[in-house]
């Protein structure tokens, strides 16, 4: 059995922060294992979607046991009790923030790697001379994050509209390390805001922002931008899942963090756009991939570009998409490489 530690019910009615963790747990399944999800808590909201999966979870001392006869605890951001984490034959700390908990570790403000046998980052230039994330010292296996495929089928898209679903500021404030400040989303996507003054495109944002955060959601609007709820679009795995196919393309701003360190990162809920067969058009961190279905921009004038591209020969970027989702990002192949990477059969 493989045990994936999370926080779902913590953030309940976040359809894309719940199909982070479905990834793994489905795509484990589909390689044969029998799989549990492990939580801190419980609610009304985590009870039905594992309902939903087929996938059984457990709590605070009722995982000790089960995740005593894993053969792997992968503990995404460290959120495992003590005590689960004590009884893991194998543990793996699995980075989806790469950067944030580096830069704590190195400022002496928090240590959440403590206790782990392995180190797993989707940060996949880390350890790279131009890239700033701290490697604390430890060995870290960097892996692309997976995406069962048969759960986003490639479908016709209702039209070519830009979506994609954020968060303004997030959880993490800005982090000063090495007298730089890496901040969050927000600081980035004010460079882009005349994009859809710019760009010849319908773009609309699912941003989960404070109301009292007037000034930038005038700004937001006054330049074009049309205001979803993500309440209402991403409320639970399916609803996130129909907006994204519902759309056309991606346009994804990455947090400061993830630019300024050169990452490497790429957005999870990017990869699923791309096997949905929608084109995504990234602010780049590194990443590795530019060209059909995954574009890349640094400043405005690219992103007007990039956009215009997509625009110009959908069909061919569309199909692009899906293939790279098929060559980098099946949950078969990433995951298979992963185990084999922490040398768990």
């Amino acid at each position: 059995m493989i045990a994936v530690a999370g926080a779902v019910a913590q953030k309940a009615g976040r359809g894309g922060h719940t199909w982070v963790f479905l990834q793994y747990l489905l795509g484990f399944r589909r390689l044969g294992y029998d799989v549990l999800f492990v939580d801190r808590e419980r609610n009304a909201y985590v009870d039905r979607v594992m309902r939903d999966f087929g996938i059984p979870y457990a709590v605070g001392d009722e995982a000790i046991e089960p995740v005593r006869r894993s053969r792997l605890l992968l503990n995404v951001m460290g959120f495992a009790d003590a005590a689960v984490l004590d009884g893991a034959p194998f543990s793996a700390y699995l980075d989806i923030d790469p950067g944030f908990p580096q830069m704590w570790r190195a400022l002496g403000l928090a240590d959440p790697f403590e206790e782990h046998d392995a180190f797993v980052t989707i940060g996949g230039r880390i350890g790279e001379h131009d890239c700033s994330v701290p490697t604390c010292g430890l060995s870290w296996i960097t892996t692309d994050q997976p995406v069962v495929l048969q759960a986003w089928p490639a479908l016709r898209p209702n039209g070519l509209t830009f979506t994609t679903v954020a968060a303004w500021r997030g959880a993490y404030g800005p982090v000063e390390y090495r007298g730089r400040t890496y901040g969050l989303r927000v600081h980035e996507f004010r460079k882009f805001v005349e994009l859809p003054a710019r760009a010849d495109a319908d773009f609309r944002l699912a941003l989960d922002i404070d109301p009292a955060e007037t000034m930038d959601l005038e700004l937001l609007r006054r330049h074009g931008w049309t205001l979803l709820d993500p309440r209402d679009e991403a409320r639970d795995p399916l609803t996130y899942r129909s907006f994204i196919q519902r759309s056309g393309a991606e346009f994804m701003v990455a947090k400061s963090m993830y630019v300024e360190s050169r990452s490497g990162w790429l957005s999870d809920r990017s990869i699923c756009y791309l096997a949905s067969g929608r084109p995504v058009l990234a602010q780049d961190t590194g990443f590795a991939h530019d060209g059909d279905g995954l574009v890349r921009f640094s400043t405005l004038e690219e992103a007007v570009e990039g956009a215009e591209a997509i625009v110009a020969d959908y069909a061919r970027h569309a199909r692009a998409a899906r293939a790279l989702a098929e060559e980098r990002f099946d949950s078969d192949r990433v995951l298979t490489r992963l185990l084999r990477e922490l040398d768990v059969d």
